[in-house]
This record gives structure tokens, C-alpha cells and sequence, in this order.
């Protein structure tokens, strides 16, 4: 069977039985379309079973190379592994190709950075700015009020841009958590605070559509389902307005969630919980960004 037809198996599979998201669908049939293109070139045709299962380490480490050439970055270069890897052990378990030699390529070792949040003064007049009236972003006081509710939903709850965008219309109704579906499928409960809860019916009262309860919970301009970059967009001119910093992305404020529970005593393993984090090893980075501020503070009363 052709390595194409291969491909298209696999990603049917993703969608419909690992019930992968979309965009994840996406980004890893793109890694490995690029995978499979770069084979052909590298061997001489494109390749069908038995040559993938006959590959060697080497052809994976050269793609990889090939790929790091082009300006991927290490934890990109980690993410187009792991898409390849998982092809392969869909080939092994669907098609009998195993292939131990690529499963055994080690992924790039990936640089140690800190979360980046912004003051709590800072996330605070990021939300006010969003929704005020009179200043600020132009246009309908309805989208104020809904990018005002997204944001406050990322610092206020921790959610992903992604998160917040796949709520609907159910959650508009009051209620003490949501249900947050997160990366691979999992579901969290979040506590949705009164701030919070305020903000999203102050934007359904406004929005000019109907909000059903299956459908998206936020709507564009046109009433489509809102996307991600609209949100990128909005912090891109917050954070001119206010002084802010390139740091001040949408992220920014999930990062600033996790780091101002911790600095008012919050539980690691709460905060785990509450953003979703498979591993707690993924959590425990907020604690070096609370070691590396009391450090310069340190440092600063020294040099005194």
C-alpha cells in the first residue's frame, strides 16, 4: 500500500477514533506529509510499506536535520518526532510495519524556559481595557463585552485561547464550575467565579445572536464561530495601548492564573488541576518563576 493511502488511514484514525481535535489533526498530518515528501526525495520515489518499515534511523535524523535548516525550533522539531513516531506505531499495530529503529531516534533536547505572566496589575487593566466604553478598542459594545469575557476567562479560569473558544452556548448559564475540555480529550472542572460568570452574561445579553446551546459560545462579527487569532489580534493592541511588552500575549494571562495562585499560597497540585496539566513536572515551573523573582529582589537589596 502507498505511503499516501497510508497517511490518509492515519489520519481518519486521529479524527475518528482517538477522536483527536482538529487543529491536532492538522498539525500532525502536516508533519508527516512533510515526512513523507522529504522520504521521497531522500530515497529516490515515494516510499509505500515496506520501504517505511525498512527505514533506518538515519533517514529520520536527516528529515530532522532538513526540517531544523528550514528555522524549526527545538520544541517544534520535538512536536514533528512525535507526530512521526505516531505514525509509525499505527503502522506497526494496523499494518504489521513495525519499525524499532525510528521509534528509538531521540527527540531534541528542549532549551528551559520560565512562564512569563504579567503583574496582577497589569492582567487587571488588560481586562478593564478590553471591555471599557468610550476607550480603548474600537467597535460594538457587544464584542468588548465578548473579548472582554474571553480574556477574563483566561486569567480568571486558566483556560487555553483554544478552551475558551470551544465553549458554548450552555455555559452561559449560571453555575458554580465549568467543564473544560482540554489537550487529549481530557475534561477539568474549573470554579467559574463571579467576575467571571458576570462577564460572559454580560456579553449574551449584548450579542446580537442566538447563542445556542450546541453551538459555539463565542461569535464573530458575522455570528461564525470566533477564532483564535481575533483574540491574538485584541492583545496585540492592548499591550501597545498600555505600555505592556511583547510578553503580554493571550498565554500571558494563563501564565499569570498559575503564578498568582502560587504567590498567595495555592497548592501545586490544585493548580495542576486547574490548568490541566497531564504532569506536575509541567506545573512545577510557576515555582522557578517565584525563585527567580525573590532572587532579583535579592539581589536588589545587596547592591544597595
Amino acid at each position: 500500500m502507498s505511503a499516501a493511502a497510508l497517511h490518509a488511514q492515519w489520519l481518519t484514525y486521529l479524527a475518528s477514533e482517538k477522536r483527536a481535535s482538529k487543529l491536532t489533526v492538522r498539525a500532525y498530518g502536516d508533519d508527516v506529509e512533510r515526512y513523507l515528501d522529504f522520504l521521497g526525495r531522500h530515497r529516490g520515489g515515494a516510499p509505500d510499506g515496506a520501504a517505511l518499515a525498512s527505514l533506518g534511523a538515519g533517514d529520520v535524523r536527516a528529515f530532522l536535520a532538513a526540517r531544523r535548516a528550514e528555522g524549526l525550533a527545538a520544541r517544534s522539531l520535538a512536536r514533528t518526532l512525535a507526530s512521526v513516531r505516531a505514525f509509525h506505531r499505527f503502522l506497526e499495530r494496523r499494518a504489521g510495519l513495525a519499525n524499532a529503529a525510528v521509534m528509538s531516534v531521540a527527540a531534541p533536547r528542549q532549551p528551559r524556559t520560565l512562564p512569563r505572566p504579567l503583574a496582577a496589575a497589569d492582567a487587571l487593566r488588560t481586562l478593564e481595557e478590553a471591555g471599557a466604553t468610550g476607550r480603548g478598542l474600537a467597535g460594538p459594545a457587544w464584542e468588548r463585552a465578548r473579548d472582554e469575557a474571553v480574556l477574563t476567562l483566561l486569567y480568571g479560569a486558566g483556560l487555553r485561547i483554544s478552551e475558551a473558544l470551544a465553549l458554548t452556548g450552555a455555559d452561559v448559564r449560571p453555575q458554580p464550575t465549568l467543564a473544560v475540555r482540554g489537550k487529549g480529550g481530557r475534561t477539568r472542572i474549573v470554579p467559574l467565579l463571579p467576575a467571571i460568570a458576570a462577564a460572559i452574561a454580560r456579553y449574551a445579553d449584548l450579542c446580537p445572536y442566538p447563542l445556542a446551546a450546541d453551538g459555539p459560545l463565542f461569535l464573530s462579527t458575522t455570528g461564525r464561530p470566533l477564532g483564535a487569532r481575533h483574540i491574538q489580534k485584541i492583545m496585540e493592541t492592548l499591550r501597545i495601548q498600555l505600555g505592556l511588552g511583547p510578553r503580554a500575549t493571550p498565554h500571558a494571562l494563563r501564565h499569570s492564573f498559575a503564578t498568582h495562585l502560587l504567590q498567595n499560597g495555592g497548592d501545586l497540585r490544585a493548580i495542576q488541576d486547574l490548568l490541566g496539566h497531564a504532569s506536575l513536572s509541567t506545573t512545577q515551573r510557576y515555582t522557578a518563576v517565584d525563585e527567580a523573582k525573590l532572587m532579583a529582589v535579592y539581589d536588589a537589596a545587596r547592591a544597595r
